[in-house]
């Protein structure tokens, strides 16, 4: 017999049902029952955070939660970061300081970012690094990303800063 499970939560802000094989992780739910492939699979193991997305405010890796355990949660993925067709400034400071390359990772790095700027709207360098470290990246270094994450707290704060070219070098 092919029971289904059937659960209810808000998913980017919006009322979402979905049914799927009760076996599922989150992330097979979000990518294979809702089509929303921004969020992605990686090592399923819960080492690579290509999977993060926010619970009730918090990231979390996707692969590691049961679907089922979504049921009356609030659930952004990064199809959800952008509001009123407007990007999210982290997404604008990743863009602007070249810290994606393939992408591939951007999606985790950018809840996870998003997540810390909203508890700390000035975070350190060192803080950055903590909230992020959960995420691995194979393309790039990882000083613009940071830097990107410090001009978009910037922006949001709304200063501007300068972003040191040393970065440029992978150096600190």
């Amino acid at each position: 017999m092919n029971q289904k499970a059937h659960i209810s939560f808000t998913l980017n802000g919006e009322q979402t049902e979905v049914a799927f094989a009760p076996h599922k992780t989150l992330l097979e739910v979000l990518r294979e029952d809702l089509s929303l492939t921004g969020t992605k699979h990686g090592c399923e193991l819960g080492e690579c955070g290509t999977c993060t997305v926010l619970v009730d405010g918090k990231s979390i890796l996707s692969c590691l939660m049961l679907g089922l355990d979504a049921e009356g949660r609030e659930v952004m993925s990064i199809e959800g970061m952008a509001e009123n067709g407007k990007l999210h400034p982290l997404q604008d400071t990743f863009a602007d300081t070249g810290a994606a390359q393939s992408g591939y990772c951007s999606p985790g790095f950018l809840l996870a970012a998003k997540e810390l700027i909203e508890k700390s709207p000035k975070p350190s360098r060192d803080e950055i690094k903590e909230a992020l470290s959960g995420n691995l990246c194979r393309c790039t270094g990882y000083i613009k990303i940071y830097e990107a994450v410090e001009l978009a707290a910037a922006r949001m704060r709304g200063e501007e800063m300068e972003l040191p070219r040393a970065s440029l070098y992978g150096i600190e």
